[in-house]
């Protein structure tokens, strides 16, 4: 359960994750990998939040807030948090509020809200402009100001430079308010991190993130970080598994936020190669290396890691890291 200091953050629990990709699997699906999560021994899952798959390969896209209903019937002990909803332009921040309520009402103790600027992939589909990095996170702050005024459950409005919110309550409020999480990549976004949020998501080991997080206001809050991998019988094997579907983790840069389409990214893809994908995706069967990387985040800071399966293969992920990669982390 995501537990609470007595200032009211959740305190830490080092622990380990399963992903869940919504770029890859329906909603059916995605509830059965949870439930199967759960039987192995993963405390949390994180789960995405998109419009879009990166590339086509992946092929799915179904919609967060419904998935999650059903995996909170369906699995009894397992925490969730989005990794990461954007609640600054696909969808109002007070529609965010209200379904991260109704969330944590379904999954009580076992939710949080993890938030952060976006991808035009995602966003731009409403068809407004796609904002600057420094909007956005505006924007991101002014979201979470209106996500907390409406969790008060009182009838609220708001005003702000982006956002409008008119006599506004919600009433389906669970026994507290959920943990809230924000995204982290860069100096500016820990900032805003250590100002609004409850703990911090992270997609890479980054060290000095997580102490300017903890120096800045963050210490006692959890920080949680994705790793990717794909385990396979056969390292070639991975590695071409995660080429395929995944080629985008070797895509890196600010204009990865800028592009729109499943086929930008393919063609951004276009020149990127095996290796290059193996470079930041943990391929094949070597327990060692599976640990080794995600000892790296705890070295780092990161007290939660999730792991994200690349391709078809989750229940031969389930079985080795249920035997080799699970007990090395065990309390």
């Amino acid at each position: 359960m995501f537990r609470r200091s007595p200032e009211g953050n959740p305190e830490p629990v080092t622990t380990l994750g399963y992903s869940l990709s919504s770029e890859e699997f329906d909603a059916p699906t995605l509830v059965e990998q949870a439930e199967r999560a759960e039987r192995a021994g993963f405390a949390f899952a994180g789960i995405s939040d998109h419009f879009h798959p990166w590339v086509d390969a992946q092929g799915e896209s179904p919609f967060v807030w419904g998935t999650l209903g059903a995996i909170s019937q369906r699995t009894e002990r397992l925490e969730l948090i989005t990794g990461v909803s954007c609640p600054t332009q696909r969808i109002h921040p007070a529609i965010v509020a209200q379904a991260a309520a109704t969330a944590a009402q379904l999954l009580p103790g076992r939710f949080a809200l993890g938030v952060g600027t976006g991808e035009a992939l995602n966003e731009h589909v409403i068809g407004e402009r796609w904002p600057s990095t420094v909007e956005r996170q505006d924007r991101l702050a002014e979201a979470v100001e209106v996500i907390r005024g409406l969790w008060e459950g009182d009838l609220t409005s708001h005003r702000g430079e982006h956002y409008r919110v008119e006599n506004a309550r919600i009433y389906s409020m669970p026994a507290e308010p959920p943990p809230l999480l924000v995204a982290v990549a860069g100096s500016r976004s820990v900032e805003l991190a250590a100002e609004h949020g409850d703990g911090i998501i992270g997609t890479a080991p980054i060290a000095q993130s997580v102490k300017q997080y903890r120096e800045e206001g963050g210490e006692g809050r959890p920080t949680y970080g994705q790793l990717h991998v794909c385990w396979a019988a056969d390292e070639a094997e991975a590695r071409k598994t995660a080429h395929r579907i995944w080629p985008n983790a070797a895509i890196t840069g600010g204009y990865m936020l800028e592009m729109t389409t499943p086929a930008r990214f393919e063609e951004a893809a276009e020149n990127v190669r095996e290796e290059d994908v193996a470079e930041s995706v943990v391929c094949g069967p070597d327990p060692e290396r599976h640990r080794a990387a995600i000892q790296e985040y705890v070295d780092a800071g990161y007290d939660h890691v999730y792991v994200h399966q690349i391709g078809d293969d989750q229940e031969g992920f389930f079985d080795f890291y249920e035997r080799e990669v699970l007990p090395h982390f065990a309390g």
